[in-house]
């Protein structure tokens, strides 16, 4: 099985429609077995996934290891992962029970952030080790952002600009060592900041493109296109809200955080409209952000073989036109959002 390729801007790569984001095997929120993680990419390869995106910051450091074993025997896969912490090591044994920076995760390492040219070119190098591969694809500037860095985020993106973090990523990309850099984040913000210093290939853009939200169509799309940034799409369940819908007993989160009342009540709509025509709200989710030129790719994380099939399912579950009229005509989605055909 296999999944439709899209050109990944211009980088001169293909990635498959349907991708594959590595937080959860870096135990995100719980320990992950091994053989639970070895299982769960197995399935993927089976399932014909071709685009991968970990970092060092998911697990700090594991899911990078779990991933790089996976993919060594494997050909014309691409493979991102990110810059902008280094990891600090720190006394070990960890107890791999205790939550640190959301990670259960046995890894002596503390993550800290540094986007200068130093700090860059060692996370590059350091993330080579830790995959045990002789080549990365892309690399992602994590978490920059007022969001994340609130009044430090000046000096952060001075580090980038100034400090020579951008060099450090053309260079890598002049040199062939990587075939593209961009942004690995969930505001528009820091994206439209970022591309004033540089040329970005692409854009894994979490939470801000999807079935609960459209506000990128405003500024960033246009700009992008403009520009020729291509778009990943992460997170298009908006941290799990538009997964499991609001019927559940179970806390329905948002952006990381508990759903506001006003996120719940619109999901709760569009939710409606699905069971209407008989549709999974987590399918409508994760086929909606594909139907944008823009897009190359959705990278849903995934967790169990399970997950992996039940994936499949959504991103095939067979949706009618008749649905994306109904979200447009009740103002669910916005009427210049492309909608699958």
């Amino acid at each position: 099985m296999s999944f439709p390729l899209r050109t990944l801007g211009r980088t001169g790569l293909s990635v498959t429609e349907l991708g594959f984001g590595t937080a959860p095997l870096g135990n995100l929120f719980r320990p992950l077995p091994d053989e639970t993680a070895r299982a769960t990419l197995q399935a993927a390869e089976k399932a014909g996934f071709g685009y991968y995106d970990t970092a060092p910051f998911y697990g700090f450091g594991l899911s990078e290891r779990r991933l790089g074993d996976a993919l060594r025997h494997r050909e014309s896969v691409v493979l991102s992962t990110k810059v902008g912490r280094l990891l600090a090591p720190v006394p070990g044994p960890v107890d791999e029970t205790r939550v640190r920076h959301g990670y259960a995760t046995p890894m002596p390492f503390e993550p800290v952030f540094d986007y200068s040219y130093s700090a860059i070119m060692r996370v590059y190098e350091g993330s080579l080790q830790r995959l045990g591969l002789s080549r990365i694809d892309i690399l992602y500037i994590h978490d920059i952002g007022t969001l994340t860095h609130g009044e430090q985020n000046a000096a952060r993106m001075t580090e980038l600009t100034r400090g020579g973090g951008l060099r450090a990523l053309e260079e890598l990309r002049e040199g062939g060592a990587i075939a593209g850099f961009g942004m690995g984040v969930n505001e528009i913000a820091a994206c439209l900041e970022v591309m004033d210093h540089a040329r970005l290939d692409v854009i894994l853009l979490a939470g801000r493109y999807t079935l609960l939200e459209q506000t990128s169509l405003d500024v960033l799309f246009p700009r992008c296109e403009k520009a020729g940034t291509a778009i990943v799409i992460g997170g298009p369940y908006n941290s799990g809200i538009l997964a499991v819908g609001t019927k559940t007993g179970a806390p329905l989160f948002y952006n990381y955080e508990p759903a506001p009342d006003n996120v719940i009540d619109k999901v709760r709509r569009i939710e409606a409209v699905c069971d209407r025509h008989k549709v999974p709200l987590a399918a409508a989710a994760l086929q909606f952000p594909l139907a944008h030129s823009l897009v190359a790719s959705v990278i849903p994380g995934l967790d169990s073989p399970q997950r992996v099939e039940q994936t499949l399912s959504l991103y095939h579950h067979k949706i009618p036109a008749a649905l994306w009229q109904d979200l447009r005509d009740e103002n669910l989605i916005r009427v210049d959002a492309p909608v699958p055909n």
